[in-house]
């Protein structure tokens, strides 16, 4: 038996769906498997918009990856990151040095693209991330606090204004979300105001609201999302994005919305580990700045780099595979079974996709859902789609933490995770005018005299 340091290296970037179901492929494989990862833990991103509007803790969805992987002895985990790579010399550096692999998979996913105006992402956060998570939360929440201490009308509409970018699922999960919390859950919360006079707008370019969805899907979404009160702008650009405002463009006519909450949940591009792995190879990219990868998940110039995950362009039967969970966690497994049939000399197989349908949450008992050829909707889709993210949670205390939550939410509408962290009067705080002594309950303090000496 050889010694474990001749043993043939394997090295993972990124341990989101993709890059964690590679190494679980490749337990008691004959390799020493290293996967890194800039934070020590995984999230279960399907849920992340749960915890960006207070349904759910960041430890409801996030485990560490040394809790998943412990027990695969040939697994070593470093909590770094990637920032270089020589092909050739099959070396990738990293923040604390370099490793040499024998074979590289890259699972670092995809970032948020603005379409050539990054100074919008100050105004309008997306959601990739716990920390996009908690900063999303915060202005939600803190957008409420702030219009119970307006007395401006004009200013408390502003505050009272949510605008989402984008009509893909995290859009449409996230709009649906926030029109709930207003029209329903925080209610009776509030003195000042109702909270139900809040806006709720999605703003989507294309002529329907998830447009990778069936026609009927489409409209049976629209319809929902309506229902709850979401005002839905198809075929509507965003050409302006500040503090304060955003100016939606549909033809030639435009609109400024006086709107202090922009999120955006519109377009991705890749990493900046795909762009560094890009050019060290010389890979192909798509349009969407994906790389193209072979029958084999891999580089076509480097058969020895492996590409999965939203990072990677992949055609089956003519059409791009989409940058799902569901993808990724079948390419990571593909490619671990890959890599041990290769050590141990079997002939490779073509990846293949198995489609096991895709749904949208859209509100509480509000859903669609596409399985095989069965299009559901209503009721029925939101109770698959609840059953199976439990499902699907890394750890059974997970699973029971979220039942729990859903439970006290579903039947008694209540969030346990409506903090308002950070500081308070930070972006939003500067342009409340404050209440005054007409308010019942509520005095003003008087100004501090300045300091006489």
């Amino acid at each position: 038996m050889p010694e474990q340091n001749e043993l043939p290296h394997v090295v993972i970037v990124g341990a989101g769906f993709g890059g964690l179901h590679a190494a679980q492929k490749l337990a008691k494989a004959p390799c020493r498997v290293t996967i890194l990862d800039k934070r020590n833990f995984t999230l279960f991103q399907p849920l992340l918009y749960q915890v960006a509007t207070g349904s759910l803790s960041p430890g409801d969805i996030a485990t560490p990856v040394r809790a998943l992987l412990g027990d695969q002895k040939n697994v070593r985990v470093l909590a770094t990151t990637a920032t270089g790579v020589d092909a050739e010399k099959q070396v990738l550096q990293i923040e604390h040095g370099e490793l040499h692999y024998d074979y590289l998979i890259v699972a670092t996913g995809v970032k948020h693209s603005y379409f050539g105006n990054d100074q919008w992402s100050e105004h309008a956060p997306g959601i990739k991330t716990v920390e996009h998570a908690m900063e999303i939360r915060r202005r939600i929440f803190q957008a409420f606090e702030l219009a119970e201490l307006e007395s401006d009308p004009v200013k408390r509409d502003a505050l009272l204004t949510f605008v989402v970018v984008g009509g893909g699922p995290t859009g449409v999960e996230l709009a649906g979300t926030i029109a709930e919390l207003a029209n329903k859950t925080l209610r009776k919360d509030f003195s000042n105001f109702d909270s139900s006079e809040a806006q709720v707008i999605l703003a989507e370019g294309a002529d329907g609201v998830l447009p990778a969805y069936p026609e009927k899907l489409r409209q049976k979404g629209l319809h929902q999302l309506e229902s709850i009160g979401v005002t839905v702008r198809c075929n509507t650009l965003v050409t302006e994005i500040a503090n304060d405002h955003v100016i939606l463009k549909r033809g030639e006519h435009s609109t400024k919305l006086k709107a202090r909450t922009v999120l955006w949940a519109a377009g991705v591009q890749t990493s900046r580990f795909g762009t560094v792995l890009q050019e060290a190879t010389g890979a192909e990219l798509d349009r969407g700045a994906r790389l193209i990868v072979n029958e084999q998940l891999a580089l076509p110039s480097h058969p020895n780099i492996y590409v999965i995950g939203d990072l990677a362009h992949y055609e089956q039967d003519g059409v791009a595979l989409p940058g799902v969970a569901p993808v990724a966690k079948q390419q990571g497994n593909h490619v671990g079974e890959s890599l041990r049939r290769s050590m141990q000399g079997k002939p490779l197989k073509q990846f293949r996709y198995r489609d096991l349908g895709s749904m949208a949450v859209i509100g509480q008992n509000h859903a669609v859902a596409l399985i095989g050829k069965a299009q559901l909707s209503g009721f029925t889709a939101w109770f698959l789609w609840a059953f199976l993210h439990i499902a699907f949670l890394a750890r059974t205390t997970q699973r029971m933490s979220v039942m729990l939550r859903w439970f006290v939410m579903y039947f008694f509408r209540r969030r346990g995770m409506r903090l308002v962290t950070g500081d308070f009067s930070d972006g939003m705080g500067d342009q409340v005018t404050r209440l005054g002594n007409k308010e019942p309950g509520i005095k003003q303090k008087p100004p501090l005299e300045k300091d006489a000496a």
